[in-house]
């Protein structure tokens, strides 16, 4: 009796051991990653078992080379692992609680894997490892070599308005939660507000993201803001943007420049106006004198205007004439002894000068002269010639 309750207990052991350490422990760990160089990665990894859960005193995690499982990248026991990782590898997080996720610091360009995963239980007296040990090679993490600085993103890029909230987003994307960047604005104000946020993208990939939220005023127009992300091991990566404040919306830009010029229209007009009742009869006067000036230079250009006739010699002999014959005749009647010329005790009588009408002037003027006649041509001595 007491031999089959023995061989009873032994098979429900077995049959819990066999549930607890069979082949369902499985391992959930990220297949490639990219980590960058100089800086930290880590490589998401979790485990489950049946049964009930495990203190993490009876579990040990180990990282190993997948063609070489005695290869340690990480081991509990710093002494095994390679001379080339130590002091750079540790677990993140404890296996009693199925978290195996390894972190590598300093990243170096041989970093690159692939990184396998293996659990082993051990005796909690003894704390030496048993024979159930799990290795989980199909599952084994490749890390990609990141040379280049992550982009560090801002947004969203819009003008800003003066007076009122603005808000600006800092992001960068990184592969190390451990070791997260930090975010620092240009801008030191005592009254920006800064909220800094860190958030699961997917699996090993984070984003890290700092929101900067003030006030701009109009001396912060075309001023530039930078956004720098600072790595672990030192990398610095960063953004810049030129910052546009638009004033605030009114009309005083309006309105002003309108008065002004209304003012100055009035003013202006009333100058005019003035001006005009001021020298009005004057323009009159020009305008008169104007008028005249303009008729007598029309009357100069007609009698200066080549064709134009003058006045005939008989209308010059005509004219010669009449001055002539305004002036008082006298005749020998009329002469008295005190008017009476004389020449040697003797009267001499002034001849009458008849008009050039009353006589014309004779064909033989030189017998005329003979005849001693009183009277003489005067055309013939060319006195009624052109002044």
């Amino acid at each position: 009796m007491d031999h089959e309750r023995k061989l009873m207990m032994c098979l429900v052991l077995t049959v819990i051991c066999s549930s607890v350490l069979g082949e369902e422990w499985t391992a959930d760990v990220v297949k490639s990653i990219e980590a960058l160089v100089g800086s930290c990665v880590v490589l998401p990894c979790t485990v489950s078992h049946p049964g009930s859960s495990l203190p993490t005193s009876r579990l040990r995690g180990i990282w190993h080379r997948k063609d070489n499982w005695d290869t340690f990248f990480y081991h509990d026991d710093s002494t095994k692992i390679l001379d080339s990782f130590k002091g750079r590898t540790r677990l993140l997080g404890k296996l009693g609680q199925n978290n195996c996720t390894l972190e590598i610091v300093e990243v170096k360009d041989h970093d690159n894997g692939p990184f396998c995963f293996r659990i082993e239980l051990v005796r909690q007296d003894t704390n030496q490892p048993t024979k159930e040990k799990f290795s989980f090679v199909e599952k084994c993490a490749d890390v990609i070599m990141k040379h280049d600085k992550p982009e560090v993103k801002l947004g969203p890029i819009k003008t800003a308005i003066q007076g009122k909230p603005y808000t600006l987003t800092c992001s960068v994307v990184h592969t190390c939660p451990s070791h997260r960047p930090q975010i620092k604005w240009s801008r030191g104000n005592k009254d920006d507000e800064i909220t800094e946020g860190h958030k699961f993208i997917h699996s090993g990939v984070w984003e890290a993201e700092s929101i900067l939220s003030f006030v701009p005023e109009e001396k912060d127009d075309e001023s530039e803001l930078t956004c720098t992300a600072t790595f672990n091991g030192g990398i610095k990566s960063e953004a810049k943007f030129t910052l546009n404040v638009k004033r605030k919306e009114n009309y005083n830009h309006i309105i002003i420049p309108t008065v002004a010029v209304a003012a100055t229209a009035v003013i202006f007009g009333l100058f005019c106006v003035l001006m005009v009742k001021k020298y009005k009869k004057r323009i009159q006067e020009l305008q008169g004198q104007d008028g005249s000036m303009w008729n007598r230079m029309s009357r100069l250009s007609r009698r200066l205007r080549p064709g134009a006739s003058g006045p005939t010699r008989t209308d010059q002999r005509r004219s010669i004439w009449s001055r002539f014959s305004r002036r008082p005749q006298r005749n020998e009647h009329d002469l008295s002894p005190n008017n009476a010329n004389s020449c040697g005790g003797q009267k001499i009588n002034k001849p009458r000068i008849p008009s050039p009408k009353s006589q014309q002037k004779s064909n033989n003027y030189k017998q005329d002269l003979d005849d001693n006649d009183d009277y003489m041509n005067t055309a013939d001595l060319n006195i009624y010639g052109n002044m």
